[in-house]
């Protein structure tokens, strides 16, 4: 993984050897300090095309091409000014110094946009048959259906690492092996994945009892055909701050009725509303559950989520809803995958 220490050049330095620094650094951006790391100047890529164009050759010193007032910030800056400072400038990194000029770091935009590591796991459950898609799912689970020249689940996946969180469970039973050998311990998709191997197809939520019995944290949980541009982060916090016990993620959904609905009393009509529109509550598939809740869940029995729901519930616990918005497509039927294809990847 490139450092920010491959940026340093000394302004002795060649630009061939600055060119080397930047590419090394994936930086697009060299730093020239003197053997105390002070900062003398920088060199952009653009800098060196200026200078090509001029008089320059690859085996000229940086120095004469360097910008030697710098934009910089300070350490001990607060984040917030040195993303403004940026924005200002139209710059997307920075150096950092300390009172004595030495460079002690660098900033930049992406630092900014990456979601810190969240600590809570989550478990995508792929381990379902895909039945309903027939002749698709024949050679390969629902979950590694392509969407978008991708897998569906390899988008999940993507989001949830997105978001923060890297500690990824896949509960796995029909054709788990290609879904192990496309994503194995998940380093290429910046997650650490792990399994759990149900021995027996054990419903929505039975695989939950393969989970490790010291868990620390809310575990988030998430079918494997849903895509979704669900804030994930928000979910869990909403669910903290509840104090719930179980929080199911839900949307509205309209439900239309094809013929007239007739109201009555003894025999009599009062109302005929012809082909009303419903809005309900549906289950969207996400849920965020405590140690204790998943400690509820029977050993290798086939369990789905509302059974777990509704026990909780019985025990009095707090079971909460948590609406979401935005672009949510459940892949249950032909139908549904042709729309995640002419849909997904323009949400």
């Amino acid at each position: 993984m490139p450092n920010w220490t491959d940026m340093l050049v000394p302004p002795e330095a060649t630009i061939r050897q600055a060119l080397a620094a930047i590419n090394a650094a994936r930086s697009q951006l060299a730093l020239v300090v003197d053997a105390e790391r002070r900062l003398l100047g920088t060199l952009s890529d653009g800098d060196i095309r200026r200078a090509l164009l001029g008089d320059a050759t690859l085996d000229d010193p940086v120095a004469p091409w360097m910008n030697r007032r710098p934009k910089v910030a300070h350490d001990g800056d607060r984040p917030e000014d040195i993303l403004a400072m940026m924005r200002v400038h139209g710059m997307h990194r920075l150096p950092i110094i300390d009172t004595a000029s030495r460079v002690v770091g660098l900033r930049s935009v992406d630092d900014f946009l990456q979601s810190p590591e969240r600590e809570s796991p989550v478990v995508i459950m792929a381990g379902g048959l895909g039945s309903r898609l027939n002749e698709l799912t024949r050679d390969r689970p629902k979950p590694m259906l392509p969407v978008g020249g991708r897998p569906i689940l390899e988008t999940i996946i993507e989001r949830f690492v997105a978001q923060g969180f890297r500690d990824i469970w896949l509960a796995v039973n029909y054709r788990a092996e290609v879904i192990v050998d496309h994503f194995g311990d998940g380093a290429a998709l910046g997650a650490r994945i792990r399994y759990l191997r149900e021995e027996k197809r054990l419903g929505t939520a039975g695989a939950l009892s393969l989970m490790p019995k010291d868990l620390a944290h809310p575990v988030l949980v998430s079918n494997a055909d849903l895509l979704t541009s669900l804030d994930y982060a928000a979910l869990l916090d909403a669910h903290c701050a509840a104090q719930a016990e179980a929080t199911m993620a839900v949307r509205e959904q309209e439900h239309a009725i094809p013929f007239g609905v007739v109201t009555e009393t003894e025999g009599r009509v009062l109302r005929i509303e012809e082909k009303p529109s419903q809005q309900v509550l549906v289950n969207a598939g996400v849920y965020v559950l405590e140690p204790s809740a998943i400690g509820l869940v029977p050993d290798g029995t086939y369990y789905d989520m509302p059974q777990l729901l509704d026990e909780l519930i019985r025990r009095d616990r707090m079971v909460r809803c948590h609406r979401i918005d935005g672009y949510w497509l459940d892949i249950g039927r032909r139908a549904d995958y042709e729309r995640a294809q002419n849909e997904f990847g323009t949400q």
